[in-house]
């Protein structure tokens, strides 16, 4: 299936909508084409042209071939009696209102076919950003490693835009602009079969040359989409590293790099520009040479008593000119189309990324961790040259506080990703409870884990929904035993709001203490058995870090733990010290029989200056 197939598929639960924006369409067009020839009569009085005599009242015959005739013979004939009766001025009265109320009906139709598309594009955009966005929670945290932020952020907002106005907009002309075209067309051949053969003849040069002009925007829409991407990245890194930029005086470096990307985003789009910029002079310019073909053409068969009426001759041309637009529009909504394949393309790259962690089909139900983790020669390697961690093995039971200690890249927070499942492993087997964790329901097996990292990773929004994250009707009172526990409630009270205060992006309005305090209160409402602390302390200072290691102890309290550190100060307590170096387990056992060995842990003691 195309992407442009593959976009249209999402207006199937909006076909009442593109029924009724249809048929609005319909009238609109009807109503366009009356509205011009109820000017003929109108343009015959103006001109002193006669108009056809009927002796008496039209007869409708029952023939459908004769219905236009009939209804042509009645309006002249009321126009007759009219005259007679009441004079020419009240005629000349009674069709401008005509006219107003027909123009009046076509506007109504015009706005109820725009209400009822637009409702069908704005549905389409909407599933689709809740889709890529649904794909983006469900997605393993591995794939983000590769991809840009920025570059999701222009997936789910510029091209999901792309797609609404050139495709899903595109579609819609394809609708509209042939209903509209047929109608007039047909009004055309009524009004002069010649002059409107003779008008197809030339016509189509138009929209040849209008198409392939547009054909070369679709490549250039890619490369500008990519680029926006880019440009959004380097924003996104600005806002989160203002103070590293800061510190370092590197303001001109990143300045000059967002600018080179935003210079070649404006390359791409003044080419884009320049060809769609083009299409409407060319089309414009065409346009006019066919309009006066047309009345050289049929002037020469009025003149010589061939032709239309002077009033018939300028409803003509007035009928043929409305044509060009949607024809343009037409010509203009195929390379449209073109253009939002390249964003349909983006976004179903994300929506078809298949799931590196997903259930087996086979997975079974557990709901409770009932005795231990076990990691069997296990190994893991982030890119297939990269090994982090080889042949790692170790038994938590339950109840334990497990440690996990040594110099950054020894693969100490590889083994928090793991027993998460955020990655799975390359060989080997992680097992709880004698399960395979692979073959554990992903939703049940991360019910058992709480988290806590060394980023306190917090959302913009109130203490009270924070603490509550993933908590169906959470009460007062089990939030705020979860912040006592955590050594927070006392801050929060003092805050304006209490539990209600705002915490602003990324917990901004909170210092780092109080947000370590808040994700470990967060742990804690979840009360799962199982507890990861990834260096839940490192980033804190001495007087924090005391406060959020006393609420750690008192949330470890029968609990099973594994506890990622690099101040060796906050592990002491542990039931199991596992020193790691390269991944793999050089030492393991309790501080006092580490610090008896005089090996790695005692050397990294040492260099941290207590025992």
């Amino acid at each position: 299936m195309s992407f442009y197939r593959r976009a249209l598929s999402y207006t199937k639960p909006y076909k009442k909508n593109l029924f009724f924006g249809i048929i609005f369409n319909f009238l609109y067009a009807i109503f366009n084409v009356l509205s011009l020839i109820s000017m003929v009569p109108i343009l015959g009085m103006l001109f002193g042209e006669k108009a056809k005599s009927i002796i008496k009242k039209p007869f409708y015959s029952g023939d459908i071939y004769t219905y236009i005739d009939y209804v042509k013979d009645t309006f002249y004939y009321q126009i007759q009696e009219i005259t007679k009766n009441e004079g020419v001025e009240k005629v000349l009265l009674l069709i401008c209102v005509f006219f107003v109320f027909i123009f009046l009906l076509r506007n109504i139709c015009s706005f109820l076919s725009e209400y009822f598309l637009t409702y069908l594009r704005t549905g389409v955009s909407r599933d689709m950003r809740i889709q890529i966005h649904n794909k983006i929670i469900d997605l393993p945290v591995a794939y983000f490693s590769d991809v840009r932020k920025g570059d999701m952020m222009t997936r789910i907002s510029s091209d999901v835009g792309e797609v609404e106005s050139n495709i899903l907009g595109g579609m819609i002309d394809i609708i509209r602009s042939p209903i509209q075209i047929i109608v007039i067309l047909v009004s055309l051949f009524y009004l002069s079969f010649q002059m409107t053969i003779f008008s197809l003849i030339v016509f189509p040069i138009m929209g040849t040359i209008i198409s392939l002009i547009g054909k070369s925007l679709k490549k250039d829409t890619g490369e500008a989409q990519r680029e926006l991407g880019n440009v959004y990245s380097n924003v996104d890194e600005s806002l989160v590293s203002l103070k590293i930029i800061k510190i370092f005086n590197a303001g001109h470096q990143i300045k000059n790099r967002f600018n080179a990307s935003l210079n070649k985003l404006r390359e791409i789009s003044l080419r884009l520009f320049k060809r769609k910029a083009l299409a409407s002079p060319v089309s414009e310019f065409l346009g006019a040479i066919t309009i006066t073909l047309i009345v050289y053409f049929g002037g020469t068969l009025s003149l010589n008593g061939r032709g239309l009426s002077g009033a018939q001759f300028v409803a003509y041309i007035g009928l043929f000119y409305t044509i060009l637009d949607p024809i343009k529009r037409f010509s203009r909504s195929l390379s449209d189309i073109q253009k939002g394949e390249v964003s349909a393309q983006r976004i179903f790259e994300v929506l078809d990324t298949d799931y590196q962690i997903k259930d087996k089909p086979n997975a079974v139900s557990i709901d409770d961790f009932r005795d231990k983790i076990e990691f069997n020669n296990i190994s893991f390697y982030y890119e297939s040259d990269r090994q982090i961690l080889k042949d790692f093995s170790l038994i938590v039971k339950k109840g334990q506080t497990v440690a996990l200690v040594g110099q950054s890249g020894s693969g100490k927070s590889t083994i928090a990703n793991l027993i998460t499942r955020f990655y799975d492993v390359t060989n080997g087997e992680i097992k709880l409870d004698g399960h395979n964790i692979t073959d554990i329901k992903l939703k049940d097996f991360r019910h058992l884990f709480g988290l806590v990292t060394q980023d306190s990773i917090l959302f913009n929004d109130s203490i009270f929904n924070n603490i509550a994250l993933g908590i169906e009707n959470p009460t007062q009172e089990a939030v705020e035993k979860a912040a006592k526990i955590a050594n927070a409630h006392e801050f929060i009270i003092q805050l304006p709001n209490g539990y209600q205060t705002g915490i602003g992006e990324a917990g901004g309005k909170l210092s780092g203490g109080q947000k370590q305090r808040l994700s470990i209160a967060r742990a804690v409402m979840k009360n799962p058995p199982i507890m990861i602390l990834d260096e839940a302390t490192s980033a804190l200072d001495t007087e924090s870090e005391k406060l959020v290691q006393e609420a750690l102890e008192q949330m470890m309290e029968n609990r099973t733990s594994l506890v990622i550190a690099h101040r060796l100060s906050t592990v002491q307590k542990a039931d199991l010290i596992v020193v790691m170096e390269k991944g793999k387990i050089i030492e393991k056992g309790t501080h006092k029989d580490l610090i008896e060995k005089r090996g790695k842990y005692y050397q990294l003691i040492e260099m941290q200056g207590f025992e």
